[in-house]
């Protein structure tokens, strides 16, 4: 079995994360699987990728906090980066003829640059399948259908798409309703419940002891994904350590991505190298073993480490981005109310407001929080699920059985109202 998947990567490091997380999954799952990831995140490279997986990087787009295109790296015009592109996916699609494509969030592309392949697999492959896959939110739901209505992403959706596949619950946020979709769209959507991440290369004792934490002291985790807008977040945390009280034990790691701007992280590990108290790493590949060794998390609100924090029940206070899309501030302040974590909007974000979060946090006895604030965390062995079901490959039996499912599960299997 052939799979192609199609990552988006206009801004940050989360989509690539979530797909790899995916592909590793099923290739775990079903033997006799080749994946091909078509992505031009500037990570790729960086990031552990497991046998049967190999990638085409494409040349890098990027968006800014206000989210404008442009091309990230090339000397050259957006349209012809976005052609460059385009040009490469179709190739990639008539030589390796996938039985099925996993598209990243846009159903057309970026930039609409998958319209020439979904054009020629229209025409020349009735036998593949074509999946979207969606986190649990988009945007607010007025920009959203705005946004899909201007694009066609219905049209295409229902014309062109076997399914699409949601790593989120309804309970938290259901696109169905909030999107507006169709009846005939709706029967397509396939919720999964969110993706429970590994638990990390090392112990908790083995980071700890690595980072030189002593057992009186607590250890503070600070990481805004991959730090393209996370230096305010960063630097008022640093400012926060002025006011803690003097009696408070606590080491601090800052991890500030490697898509922070160079002057910005520049000056974090200014602050850091003059505090014995804090320890600085630009990157790693191996986050959940920090966050597993923390007993507190500061962080942004991206899927991807919302995912992580919950997979481990970690003590947490996230601070969301708003721009250009309102999905994270949205997720933390559902998630919050089920009493997942603290959420700080960002607006409200101030030195002392951070300090009296995170010193009440880190009063609590355990560093995770109590069972009954659970989530469900089963979308890995759902997509195999869904993705067996589709293209009927041989599965290896114990991987692919399903957990027992959630309370919302049974009424999703229902077609919705028209």
């Amino acid at each position: 079995m052939k799979l192609l998947v199609y990552s988006h990567d206009a801004f940050g490091l989360g989509n690539i994360r979530r797909m790899l997380a995916i592909c590793q999954y099923l290739l775990k799952a079903f033997s006799g699987v080749s994946i091909l990831v078509v992505s031009g995140s500037p990570a790729l490279h960086s990031l552990r990728l497991p046998s049967g997986l190999d990638y085409i990087k494409l040349p890098c787009l990027g968006r800014d906090s206000d989210g404008e295109m442009g091309v990230k790296y090339l000397g050259t015009k957006i349209e012809d980066a976005v052609q460059l592109r385009s040009d490469l996916i179709l190739t990639a699609v008539k030589r390796f003829q996938p039985d099925l494509i996993l598209v990243d969030k846009k159903p057309d592309g970026l930039e609409s640059e998958l319209r020439s392949t979904l054009k020629y697999l229209k025409l020349n492959c009735p036998n593949t399948k074509l999946v979207l896959l969606l986190r649990d939110i988009l945007d607010r739901p007025d920009v959203t259908i705005a946004q899909w209505q201007q694009k066609g992403y219905y049209k295409i959706l229902e014309a062109l798409y076997d399914q699409i596949w949601v790593v989120g619950t309804p309970d938290i946020f259901d696109v169905r309703k909030a999107y507006q979709f169709s009846t005939a769209l709706s029967q397509k959507v396939r919720f999964c419940g969110y993706i429970q991440r590994e638990t990390g290369q090392r112990s908790r004792t083995t980071v700890r002891r690595a980072l030189r934490v002593q057992p009186f002291e607590k250890l503070v985790v600070v990481t805004p994904g991959g730090g393209a807008d996370g230096y305010q977040l960063v630097q008022t945390y640093l400012d926060s350590l002025a006011l803690m009280p003097t009696n408070m034990a606590i080491k601090s790691l800052i991890i500030t991505g490697p898509e922070m701007a160079d002057e910005q992280r520049y000056g974090i590990q200014q602050q850091v190298a003059a505090n014995p108290q804090v320890g600085f790493l630009e990157f790693t590949d191996d986050l959940v073993s920090y966050l597993k060794a923390a007993d507190l998390v500061v962080s942004m609100a991206g899927y991807n480490t919302i995912g992580e924090i919950l997979t481990l029940r970690k003590r947490a206070i996230v601070v969301p981005r708003l721009k250009p899309v309102e999905e994270q501030w949205i997720r933390a302040e559902r998630m919050a109310e089920l009493g997942l974590f603290q959420a700080i909007h960002p607006d409200q974000l101030t030195p002392q407001k951070l300090q009296q979060s995170v010193w009440r946090e880190l009063q609590a006895k355990s560093d995770q929080i109590p069972p009954t604030a659970q989530i469900d965390m089963q979308a890995l062995p759902r997509i195999a699920h869904y993705l067996s079901l589709l293209v009927n490959p041989h599965p290896r039996a114990v991987r692919t059985r399903l957990p027992q499912p959630p309370t919302w599960y049974a009424q999703i299997t229902q077609p919705m109202p028209t």
